[in-house]
């Protein structure tokens, strides 16, 4: 059956919809006595009852999605094309004609075209990638910062706003278990960006600038920056923006015998390498749960290796910074974490806080607002009541002068959850993935490639020819091994209804990742991808 879309793209005559839709110009902006009807219409856009109307309609359709979310393949079975075959090329002219007005059937087009060529990020079986975590205060959080729809680039725009992101941050970190140095409580201070690939380049470019007033802009050419092979590609790309060169980019090897953990060793010898080539080391990014393994550098150590050379280091912990919420968890993964002069990581990740939400701390917030910040000279930014006043204006602080009010949302969730909520939440995950961990350990067929840290599994299928008596040396991993796992990964990921997994090459190694981390998992959800992995796992073996 077609689309209700569809209905849209019939056209009515030109000079109907000109004589239809033309509102008399109004003097000065003003409505006329005789516009009426067009001020009542446009009223209408944000009338109170039909937003109720609506609004209820979308509460349940989102209500009913995540009920029957798990009848929905994780990943869709579309070719490209797909949707752009059903839909219309040009918008509508005018809304649909319908009893129920054109939200009705628009909504009934979500549902019918465009969720079924969804990822279903919600999914109970989602185990790829890392996690998108959603919940009943990140939602409605997300809600009323839409219908609020607030533009708190300065203090004065929106104060609250400005506020409560401060408060908000300070919460986090204390939750994360973040010195007091990088807390607005302490000297440093904190923002919610969009995304950790925002919060890298501000943190590159501050260290940037601060680094070129002292030797000399002329030499941007010869800074250099340094990640390990296992650093998020927003290194690299942040340092692009930021002017560096591309051959200026250290790229660390790591190794499986270090857990490709970044070798304080090998970056003090890049480092001084590069300086005694005349070059100068500018800045690190370590981190904490790296994308492919959740692998965790050494933060004291790197930042020891880093000092002598004035280097900003950076953390990020963009999956695994929400696990920082267990003392457990935190207290090895950020030891030495009071020497860094940056750390970011995603709320909207694993804490509960909905897409978006990265939080940048940094310890000289003063630095950002140098590199990022505009002269508020223009009457337009000014109020008088921050006049004399330390205010903190976002919009010195990351890329973007437009913002959204994403504070509203994390706080509300630690006023609905509290800082015990977020750890028995993040606990529960790692339960489940430390019974997938033993799954696979049990079968001797397969082995879990690197130690299991936060709520990622890696693991692979052993190759017949690798399979070995206990005790026995493993063989290095084959380019067959590899291709064993390329088809295994390809079937679990096409059975109907999933699992959904991702994979990574780490060393050489092919291995497939099983993230826990979706907030309706339970451990039958669990325990039944491990199933399916078996059964494919059989059905390839005996092929």
């Amino acid at each position: 059956m077609a689309p209700a879309s569809s209905k849209l793209h019939a056209i009515t005559d030109d000079k109907t919809q000109q004589q239809n839709s033309s509102c008399p110009a109004a003097s000065n902006g003003a409505i006329e006595p005789s516009n009426a009807k067009c001020a009542a219409s446009s009223n209408h856009l944000l009338d109170a009852d039909e937003f109720r109307r609506q609004g209820h309609k979308v509460i349940d359709f989102i209500a009913d999605y995540y009920a029957g979310i798990a009848d929905y393949p994780v990943h869709p079975s579309v070719t490209p094309g797909f949707l752009l075959n059903q839909l219309p090329a040009d918008p509508p002219s005018r809304p649909e004609d319908h009893p129920d007005g054109a939200f009705g059937p628009a909504l009934q087009d979500v549902r019918d075209v465009i969720l079924p060529g969804m990822t279903h990020w919600q999914s109970p079986r989602h185990f790829a990638h890392f996690p998108a975590s959603s919940s009943v205060a990140g939602v409605l959080g997300e809600a009323l910062a839409a219908g609020i729809n607030a533009v708190p680039f300065t203090w004065a725009a929106s104060p609250a706003a400005a506020e409560l992101e401060m408060v908000a941050v300070d919460w986090l970190g204390k939750a994360l278990h973040l010195p007091e140095s990088l807390l607005f409580s302490g000297a440093g201070g904190g923002t919610l960006l969009g995304t950790s690939c925002e919060a890298i380049l501000c943190a590159l470019v501050a260290a940037r600038d601060r680094k070129l007033a002292d030797i000399g802009t002329d030499r941007i050419g010869d800074l250099v920056v340094y990640g390990s092979d296992q650093t998020h590609f927003a290194l690299r790309k942040a340092a692009r923006i930021a002017g560096i060169r591309h051959d200026r980019c250290r790229e660390l090897q790591t190794c499986l015998a270090d857990m490709f953990a970044l070798s304080p060793a090998a970056l003090s010898a890049a480092m001084d390498a590069d300086a005694g080539a005349g070059l100068v080391p500018l800045f690190l990014c370590a981190t904490v749960g790296t994308t492919q393994t959740t692998a965790v550098d050494q933060v004291g150590a790197l930042c020891a290796a880093a000092a002598p050379h004035g280097v900003w280091v950076h953390v990020d912990a963009a999956y695994a910074g929400s696990a920082l919420v267990c003392p457990e968890l935190a207290r090895d993964a950020i030891d030495g974490i009071e020497v860094v002069d940056s750390f970011s990581m995603n709320a909207h990740k694993w804490l509960l806080a909905n897409t978006d939400c990265c939080a940048l701390w940094v310890k000289q917030p003063k630095l950002l607002v140098v590199s990022l910040g505009t002269q508020n000279e223009e009457l337009i930014l000014r109020d008088a009541a921050a006049e004399g006043h330390d205010v903190v204006d976002y919009k010195d602080w990351a890329i973007t002068l437009t913002r959204r009010f994403r504070a509203l949302k994390l706080w509300l969730v630690f006023r609905c959850y509290g800082v015990e909520g977020l750890r028995e939440h993040i606990r529960a995950h790692v339960r489940m993935a430390a019974l997938f961990e033993g799954l696979v350990k049990d079968d001797p067929r397969f082995e879990v490639v690197t130690e299991r840290r936060f709520a990622l599994v890696c693991f692979r299928l052993r190759a017949p020819d690798q399979l070995m008596d206990e005790g026995n040396e493993k063989k290095k991993t084959t380019a067959a091994a590899n291709e064993l796992n390329r088809r295994l990964l390809r079937e679990v990921n096409g059975v109907a209804l999933g699992p959904y997994m991702s994979a990574a090459v780490v060393g050489g190694i092919y291995i497939l990742r099983c993230a826990v981390g979706s907030t309706l998992t339970e451990e039958r959800h669990v325990r039944q991808a491990w199933e399916v992995v078996q059964e494919r796992a059989t059905s390839i073996l005996r092929g």
